[in-house]
């Protein structure tokens, strides 16, 4: 696929048109409340919308969507503090956006699992890394996992040469042997393959998952919960009937997916198969247990270290709507 959930920072300029977007209200005085949703074509940042369309789920709950295509997480960020956005989609390269105020998440989507840190033929280990220029996308989950691969091995980015580059760029960088190594992730990873079999993975995100999970959330404006309550229990009704479809239905999610992004199934269920996805009851129980709070405060950590967080860091509880997730569920 052209465009990765991952892909929230890196190197890319082009806004989406937001043209006859529509404000949260009522709609004519009809009962549907109009809510206009952000997202990223691939099947993290689609999957509950395309089911949420092929099921009613809108409607269900007395909603309308006006579904909006965008290339990062950042870009959507910026579109509900400006109120032409409701309801948004990020990963975690961005999550460091809500940590500094910048927005609300009202649920975790999913959790990534298709980062790697990659290197030509001969490169086995990442101390082989040292003085070898690397491909980052900066802000990114392929930027995270170069960062936390250096630190396992007692490295930094100083011990690097980094190469700041979009995805898109990475994938020809790589192949045509301008760069040694790169963080970057499934399915380009496969297009890489293509013209570089023999290449090396030499870290991937299980290898962090005592320290750190790359969750990728739906998100809203900082106020906007407060402001329609209402309204974000409804959305996230529609969004905890959708996970639970998602999970005992994922064949025909690609399928609702590869139709709704114009996208080969194939490559659709490639992408899907890299992350791991929950039932509303199990993100409950995760919200519970204090689970979801612990990765989102490791992310912290991390974005704090790395200097992303702007101002006063907030706290999970502070910017998690845990309370009306839950309600969402009664």
């Amino acid at each position: 696929m052209s465009i990765s959930r991952r892909t929230v920072l890196g190197g890319l300029a082009a806004v989406p048109a937001l043209s006859a977007l529509a404000a949260c209200g009522d709609s004519g005085g009809s009962g549907t409340t109009e809510v206009t949703y952000g997202y990223i074509p691939d099947f993290n940042g689609t999957s509950l919308l395309a089911i949420a369309d092929d099921q009613g789920l809108w409607e269900e709950n007395g909603l309308k969507a006006n579904l909006q295509t965008f290339t990062n997480g950042p870009l959507q960020i910026q579109a509900l503090g400006t109120g032409d956005l409701d309801f948004g989609y990020i990963g975690p390269g961005a999550m460091w956006l809500p940590a500094s105020g910048k927005a609300k998440v009202v649920t975790v989507n999913g959790v990534g699992q298709a980062d790697r840190v990659i290197a030509q033929p001969g490169l086995s280990t990442i101390a082989d890394l040292a003085g070898k220029k690397i491909a980052i996308p900066e802000g990114t989950s392929g930027d995270m996992i170069v960062q936390l691969a250096l630190e396992d091995a007692g490295m930094s980015l100083e011990d690097i040469e980094k190469v700041a580059m979009d995805p898109a760029t990475v994938v020809s960088a790589f192949s045509s042997a301008q760069v040694d190594a790169a963080g970057i992730w499934y399915p380009m990873i496969d297009n890489i393959k293509e013209q570089v079999p023999e290449l090396v993975e030499l870290a991937q995100n299980s290898d962090f998952a005592d320290v750190m999970q790359f969750p990728n959330v739906m998100v809203t404006g900082a106020d906007f919960p407060e402001e329609n309550e209402e309204t974000t229990i409804a959305v996230l009704k529609v969004l905890r009937a959708a996970m639970d479809y998602r999970v005992d239905n994922l064949e025909e999610t690609v399928e609702l997916v590869a139709k709704m992004t114009d996208s080969d199934a194939e490559a659709v269920a490639g992408d899907a198969g890299n992350g791991e996805y929950y039932k509303a009851a199990e993100l409950d129980t995760m919200v519970e247990d204090g689970t979801i709070e612990t990765w989102l405060t490791a992310m912290n950590g991390y974005f704090e270290k790395n200097g992303k967080i702007e101002g006063e860091t907030v706290a999970p509880a502070e910017f998690y709507t845990f309370d009306l997730f839950t309600k969402a569920g009664e």
